[in-house]
């Protein structure tokens, strides 16, 4: 039986991760008050439904009466009754937040009349440092769609079926934020650029013109090199650790050429050594 726990701030797509679990055969409840937690786990631990291998909770700031401070002796006392858990975080940029709720016309769990929105959004990501500072993964949404958090989700679930540790290779933009998700972070704007190509400018990383510019490049193919080399020589230590997900993020400027092609250059290789290699494009929507 695997206990997974969902959190996060409010807009930042919790029920959409929970529902991506539901649709896993994961059975979900939403918001469940944290002192009613060990009650669930201890019915879990006793009963093994067979329904079901695995269950799910939402914890966040709609109900009030959560005291988040005692979240990780919860997870203390979880751990000590032998039911495996994973907890998830999910947030976003303040400012996709604060336009996430103008938007919808929905109401902040921690709005009052005396407090403004920008206010409650702060006062939440304090009131749920407890649980974020335990979180296994955490989830940076403000650059992922509705159904790209659902395919992380569901790659995250399938891999625990695995002993090997899931490899996310994600290629990404500066210009659009930093990857706030990954484990590590390879720059590689020092490259040159397909970009000032008018003839490649329109094309991305995935296209074999602009692979075949950037693969004549000396400069991509030794940075590609040594980054695949570092990687092959620390993730069997990361492994040992039994660390079970794995995201390498690799940006450019706008996440359109040169990232997209080394992360598509990385996976290959990977997948010749091993399973559970998953290649995201944050930037090609």
């Amino acid at each position: 039986m695997k206990l997974y726990i969902v959190s996060g701030t409010s807009g930042a797509g919790k029920s959409i991760a929970l529902q991506a679990l539901e649709d896993q055969g994961i059975y979900c409840i939403d918001n469940l008050p944290l002192t009613m937690l060990p009650a669930l786990v201890a019915q879990l631990s006793e009963n093994q439904p067979r329904d079901f291998q695995a269950a799910a909770v939402g914890v966040d700031a709609r109900n009030l009466g959560h005291d988040f401070s005692r979240f990780q002796a919860v997870m203390a006392d979880i751990a000590r009754s032998g039911l495996d858990s994973e907890i998830f975080f999910l947030d976003a940029d303040t400012s996709l937040l604060l336009k996430r709720f103008s938007e919808t016309r929905r109401r902040h769990p921690l709005t009052k009349s005396d407090k403004p929105l920008f206010e409650a959004i702060h006062a939440e990501r304090m009131m749920l440092k407890p649980i974020s500072e335990s979180a296994d993964w955490h989830i940076d949404t403000t650059r992922t769609t509705i159904h790209q958090l659902r395919e992380m989700m569901r790659d995250r679930v399938r891999s625990q079926n695995s002993r090997f540790m899931t490899l996310l290779f994600l290629s990404f933009g500066f210009k659009h934020g930093s990857a706030a998700d990954a484990d590590f972070v390879f720059d590689v704007r020092c490259l040159p650029n397909p970009h000032w190509d008018p003839q490649l400018r329109a094309y991305t990383g995935m296209d074999e013109r602009v692979a075949d510019f950037l693969r004549d490049q000396a400069p991509v193919m030794k940075m590609q090199e040594n980054i695949g080399q570092f990687l092959l020589e620390w993730i069997p230590s990361f492994e040992a650790e039994n660390r079970s997900y794995m995201t390498v993020g690799v940006g450019c400027t706008g996440g359109q050429h040169r990232s997209v092609f080394i992360v598509e250059s990385l996976a290959r290789m990977f997948k010749e050594k091993r399973p559970n290699v998953l290649i995201r494009h944050r930037e090609l929507l």
